[in-house]
């Protein structure tokens, strides 16, 4: 065993010490049936790696059409019949 891999049977014995370990000495790795299958990490480690949610007008601004010329003709209609 790696020092950063546990198996899915070690991890549930010994929780408290992956815990431990993935807090002061990085992400453990926990696999099943000998491959990977999730990533223990801190809460410090985690919250460096995710993104925090964008806002709407982020998501356009970094579009890689922003700035094109492109030209979006809108079909105008009554639109479509919908039962309900």
């Amino acid at each position: 065993m790696a020092d950063d891999a546990w198996s899915l049977a070690e991890a549930k014995a010994k929780f408290s010490e992956v815990v431990e370990r993935a807090r002061t000495q990085g992400p453990q790795r926990v696999t099943r049936n000998g491959k990977d299958a999730v990533v223990v990490v801190s809460v410090e480690e985690w919250s460096k790696r995710r993104r925090p949610p964008e806002t709407l007008f982020e998501f356009f601004e970094r579009s890689p059409l922003r700035g094109t010329d492109i030209e979006i003709e809108r079909i105008r209609g009554k639109g479509r019949a919908v039962d309900l």
